[in-house]
């Protein structure tokens, strides 16, 4: 059964970088777009940014725009999240999703139908 599987999060100083890296292990999946969200201590699970290759399409939140960066390996099909000047309040849990999301949708976890375990960043001030 096909799972994603997360990979790259750890423990860093503010302003720090970090990649992040999801695989689809184990199968395919019928999909068209992936996401990254979060989840912070105590608080709900958030959108951070999200692509989609067919039809197109880049999403970011308004807290990370400018900081992170979405990528796509279009061989391994693993997408990636570049995360730069890291601050403690990107401190949180980062889930990979994938789905078929269309324009309206894309930032909205419900349109995602698989998701990683988790990885958690965690960056010290």
């Amino acid at each position: 059964q096909a799972q994603l599987v997360e990979t790259g999060g750890g423990l860093v100083q503010a302003g720090d970088s970090l990649r992040l890296s999801c695989a689809v292990s184990g199968g395919s999946l019928d999909i068209n777009g992936m996401a990254w969200f979060r989840q912070p201590p105590g608080k709900e699970r958030e959108f951070v940014a999200a692509l989609r290759w067919r039809g197109g399409g880049t999403w970011y939140s308004d807290s990370v725009k400018g900081r992170f960066s979405i990528s796509r390996d279009r061989a391994s099909g693993a997408i990636y999240l570049q995360m730069n000047n890291l601050n403690p309040d990107d401190t949180a849990t980062y889930y990979c999703a994938a789905g078929r999301p269309i324009v309206s949708t894309a930032t909205t976890a419900r349109c995602y139908s698989y998701w990683g375990q988790g990885t958690q960043v965690t960056v010290s001030s």
